[in-house]
């Protein structure tokens, strides 16, 4: 495999410019839980009717005015679910959280309902950013997850109508056994079709995905390095896989010294079939720049709402640390026990509380407190033993040069 040097001037890891104790750059509220699908990953485990007690408008309202008291720039605000178009007022809280400053995204199901006519009604409303999921390359393996039949023409329908609204499109991909060898050809649509960022996401073991077949710490390894490859064709990124981020320190160091990545991180069998298949399809061509990984997580720059107020750090991690209804946003998100304590590299125990990667990375809490309990013990899926990587001084001289962006 052949390597061309890659740009100094460009970081590996995106860092924020604010600080995120302070201030979170994602706020997730999860409007409702209904919704007419039954995909068999799905961590709110919704259902086709509305809950009762779930935020009202005006509630809903009072949200995104707390959120704006984060202070600037304002988080993003993305609604979500279930699907939030079960809400008949999805358009009215879009419109005045766009009215009062607030970049408002949507992330919609694969239904009838998500059309040009609903998006444009999104875009009327100010709405100019949407997030949709695609888990398969072909009607089968997609609708098949989904569990019902039309999703994948759906998703690919409101797909074209977006772009073609001149709306931005994140694409939202499951990463697991049943699809892992369709990701090049996911990729190859993201290619074709455009999209603003594509997000494999890296299952977490809660709702009805507990059973559904996650990759192995090794395979995961595999296939963020694929991701990697991949990073100069399209614009990739991960969620919950917050080792993507060690990753592209390590393949950036390697790629400044001109070292084969297979034999330096001992990849395996997967990565290359991957890395064959993605070949085949045009994904490694490059000439884009490469969208580095942003330093963000549960908790720390990222903070989780859901239907019926309940303040977590992720929708995967569904630990309240307490209630819009009755306490503030912004005092939960600053000084809760919950959030304070998961922001503290220190806390994280095993391989995580070793890892000299530990504060740009630090596992998916999410997926530590899913498998054992415990929200600080170390990342299943990361196969990576802290201390191994044989260019260390080269990583120490990079974390030295970011130092002051760090955190």
């Amino acid at each position: 495999m052949t390597l061309a040097p890659s740009s100094r001037t460009q970081r590996p890891v995106r860092v924020r410019r604010h600080d995120p104790a302070l201030q979170p750059m994602i706020v997730i509220w999860e409007a409702t839980r209904a919704c007419q699908l039954a995909c068999r990953h799905c961590r709110a485990e919704a259902a086709p009717g509305r809950n009762p007690f779930e935020l009202t408008t005006d509630e809903a309202t009072n949200l995104m005015k707390e959120v704006l008291s984060f202070g600037k720039p304002a988080p993003i605000f993305i609604i979500s679910g279930g699907d939030c178009f079960e809400r008949d007022d999805l358009f009215e809280i879009a419109k005045r959280g766009v009215d009062m400053g607030l970049h408002v995204a949507v992330s919609p199901s694969g239904t009838k309902k998500l059309n040009r006519e609903s998006l444009k009604r999104l875009q009327d409303a100010g709405v100019n950013v949407i997030s949709l999921s695609l888990d398969g390359a072909t009607i089968e393996s997609h609708d098949g997850f989904r569990q019902i039949p039309g999703t994948y023409e759906n998703t690919i329908g409101g797909w074209e109508a977006a772009r073609e609204l001149g709306m931005k499109v994140q694409l939202n991909s499951v990463v697991a056994r049943h699809n892992v060898m369709e990701l090049p050809d996911i990729a190859k649509l993201v290619k074709d079709l455009g999209v603003m960022t594509w997000s494999g996401f890296l299952l977490v073991p809660t709702g009805r995905g507990v059973d559904l077949g996650a990759l192995n710490a090794q395979e995961c390894e595999d296939v963020l390095n694929v991701f990697y490859d991949m990073g100069e064709t399209i614009p990739v990124k991960t969620t919950e896989g917050h080792h993507f981020r060690r990753v592209s320190i390590q393949r950036h160091v390697l790629a400044e010294a001109g070292i084969d990545p297979v034999e330096a991180m001992k990849l395996g069998p997967l990565y290359q079939a991957l890395r064959e298949k993605s070949e085949s399809l045009g994904l490694l061509d490059g000439g884009r720049r490469r969208r580095p990984p942003i330093n963000v997580s549960s908790g720390n720059g990222f903070v989780f709402i859901n239907h019926v107020g309940q303040v977590t750090p992720s929708g995967f991690l569904e630990v309240p640390a307490g209630n819009v209804r009755d306490s503030s946003i912004v005092d939960i998100y600053r000084n809760s026990e919950l959030f304070t304590g998961i922001r503290r590299p220190d806390f994280l125990e095993g391989k995580c509380g070793r890892c000299e990667y530990n504060t740009v990375c630090g596992g998916s809490r999410s997926r530590a407190y899913n498998s054992t309990g415990n929200i600080y013990a170390e990342e299943p899926l990361c196969v990576y033993e802290p201390g191994t990587f044989p260019l260390a001084d080269e990583v120490s001289a990079l974390f030295r040069a970011n130092a002051p962006h760090q955190r």
